[in-house]
């Protein structure tokens, strides 16, 4: 009776245009009317993200994530910790994106009896209970094309779920099957870090944050046993684990001892210390804008700094959103294409690849709405970017062994370094 009222009662999944699509109650029914004041909240906001993610109401409490365009909305009948339901949500989200590999309106509805199924599993009467996406999948198997037609045709799918229990539910490595086997064994880490970033007009970093993911992709067969060590384990300031990895041993030796999950899962999430500027910007953006009655001039340039021993930038992106007395633009670029969009007067300017011999260059000017004000300062510039096997904090791995079994799995390792909010005022 303790935990009685301290759990999530009902869990609503709401459309961008505030039509519930999914209802699902875990301690009796609550009428989806419950929703209105969150949808109400939503429409007074200029811009959704403003909504408060937990909304108090004279009977319940209701907390809630945006992800993909749609609201994921728990409701609950007392206090509880907030972020022990937004985890909850995020995951039942990301447990969605690994079933249909899309999140949107259409994948839900096409499996709707799919993320019933899942939502049953992920809780039980308010408890979060299966959480895994591994052990879920060992229950309810994803969607096949066949499976879809027959549901749509009223036909159910039974053998979409498994009778039995997964047997490692009931073992202390309840995140791992039993009986794995793969002809080839082998195991990728991808350790994806994002560089969140202010630069102000001379150059120089006002914020910088560094946060990164190891996912891991996983084909061992039986119960392999692995460790993961860092030359700089101290680089790291602030970590989140995947259950399965042992606490106690990271906090003596700073290693990742773990028993993996069988396929793709996240193994850590962390944050790096910047405060003593251990952070090395892989590129450099320089703009100048500059204003002066009613027209103005731009020119930016963008090129790679020495520090990246030459790796690759890709997928550059440079995004300047104008002020909204913009008239014309004529502007022109020595790599990639340049677009100006004179609805949302916001200019996009795909570089892709950088090349090693010239820096890719944009340069012309605009003028602006006869009798409107002149800007006082350039716009922020936002930058996006990713590197291959670069890493922003300059974490290194020391070794990746496995004991357990007397195979020798392959190993692959691969570093990405991609911007996060990288902005450059101008």
């Amino acid at each position: 009776g303790v935990y009685g009222d301290t759990m999530i009662h009902s869990v609503f999944v709401m459309s961008q245009t505030g039509e519930v699509i999914i209802e699902k109650h875990y301690r009796g029914y609550i009428s989806r009317t419950c929703c209105d004041l969150f949808w109400g909240e939503i429409q007074a906001a200029t811009n959704p993200q403003e909504v408060n993610p937990v909304l108090v109401t004279p009977k319940h409490y209701l907390i809630h994530v945006q992800r993909y365009g749609m609201y994921f909305i728990a409701v609950l009948q007392r206090e509880v910790t907030p972020l022990f339901v937004t985890e909850f949500l995020h995951r039942v989200v990301d447990v969605f994106r690994d079933y249909f590999n899309e999140v949107s309106e259409e994948s839900i509805k096409e499996n709707f009896i799919t993320v019933y199924q899942i939502m049953d599993e992920m809780m039980d009467n308010g408890f979060p209970m299966t959480t895994e996406p591994n052990v879920l999948k060992t229950m309810i198997s994803p969607p096949t094309i066949l499976g879809r037609v027959a549901t749509s045709m009223g036909v159910s799918d039974k053998s979409a779920i498994s009778g039995d229990l997964p047997e490692g539910m009931l073992s202390s490595i309840w995140w791992r099957r039993k009986g794995v086997k793969y002809t080839n064994n082998e195991v990728y880490l991808d350790i994806v870090e994002e560089i969140d970033c202010s630069i102000d007009t001379n150059g120089l970093m006002v914020t910088s944050d560094v946060s990164g993911e190891i996912l891991v992709n996983c084909k061992l067969s039986g119960m392999p046993d692995m460790t993961l060590s860092f030359t700089n384990p101290d680089t790291i300031d602030e970590v989140n684990f995947h259950p399965c990895v042992r606490l106690s041993r990271y906090e003596r030796d700073k290693v990742l001892s773990f028993v993996p999950p069988d396929g793709k899962f996240k193994l850590a999430s962390y944050s790096i210390d910047t405060t003593n500027g251990g952070i090395t910007l892989p590129l450099y953006v320089k703009p100048q804008i500059h204003f002066s009655g009613s027209s103005g001039r731009v020119n930016i340039m963008v090129g790679p700094k020495s520090t990246l021993a030459g790796r690759t930038i890709e997928d550059v992106v440079i995004t300047i959103p104008f002020t909204k007395n913009i008239a014309t633009t004529n502007l022109s670029v020595n790599h990639g294409t340049a677009h100006f969009d004179d609805v949302t007067k916001t200019l996009r300017w795909e570089i892709g690849k950088v090349p090693k011999e010239r820096s890719p260059c944009l340069n012309g000017n605009v003028s602006l709405v006869p009798g409107s004000d002149t800007p006082e300062s350039g716009p922020t510039i936002l930058v996006d970017f990713k590197i291959v096997m670069f890493s922003a904090s300059g974490l290194k791995i020391d070794a990746l062994t496995m004991s357990g079994e007397k195979y020798k799995p392959y190993k692959g390792v691969r570093f990405v370094t991609k911007a996060g909010r990288f902005q450059v005022r101008s």
